[in-house]
């Protein structure tokens, strides 16, 4: 079967993130007994530190949850909450984290351990104790993971990856999904979408 990588840039607290996996997973999965897609995820701190992050009672967060987030998942039918957490949380430690769950074969579900980590569980994924915890959900291994954050061990690996986003100026928003062909497109997909536009990337139509 042929085997095809899709790449998703993403942070762990946009919520149109969040909103656009449930689509996309479903998409790949319907595709299953086609095409093989590697689903990689690839980091995007919309506002790495030192830049400050937004707080949720502002008038910013305010207004686009009411206006836009909450309406579109009310749509897609996903449990999402605009999480008290103030000020919202930097993620490269969580991306750190990240780096650590591919390499141990867990990468998709710790992207979704995060996701609902922060939008259902408003837990701070800024903080090593609660990351830990969420990697021991999902089968890794807790004091491990702790150790790789606390002695940095993904620290440079993940500067990295941000420096040459930041350089290339390739991402200007996220989600954005790029095809191996260099095609890209950005924003929350609905699944019809998706699925269309894998199966004329990809040559299935």
């Amino acid at each position: 079967m042929k085997s095809i990588t899709l790449e998703i840039y993403s942070d762990f607290v946009c919520p149109f993130c969040f909103l656009a996996e449930k689509p996309l997973i479903q998409a790949i999965d319907a595709l299953s007994q086609e095409i093989n897609i590697n689903l990689t995820w690839k980091p995007f701190e919309l506002r790495p530190s030192p830049t400050p992050t937004l707080k949720p009672e502002g008038e910013y967060l305010s207004r686009v949850w009411k206006e836009l987030v909450y309406p579109m998942a009310l749509r897609m039918q996903t449990d999402i909450i605009l999480p008290k957490v103030s000020p919202q949380p930097y993620t490269g430690l969580a991306f750190e984290g990240a780096i650590y769950a591919a390499l141990n074969g867990k990468s998709p579900e710790y992207q979704h351990r995060m996701f609902t980590a922060f939008f259902q569980g408003q837990l701070n994924i800024w903080e090593i104790d609660i990351l830990s915890r969420c990697a021991a959900d999902i089968g890794l291994d807790k004091h491990d993971f702790r150790s790789a954050l606390e002695n940095g061990l993904h620290a440079k690996s993940y500067e990295e990856q941000l420096l040459y986003v930041q350089q290339q100026e390739v991402i200007k928003t996220v989600p954005t999904y790029i095809f191996p062909n260099g095609f890209r497109i950005s924003g929350v997909l609905e699944r019809e979408k998706v699925l269309a536009l894998m199966l004329n990337q990809f040559g299935l139509m």
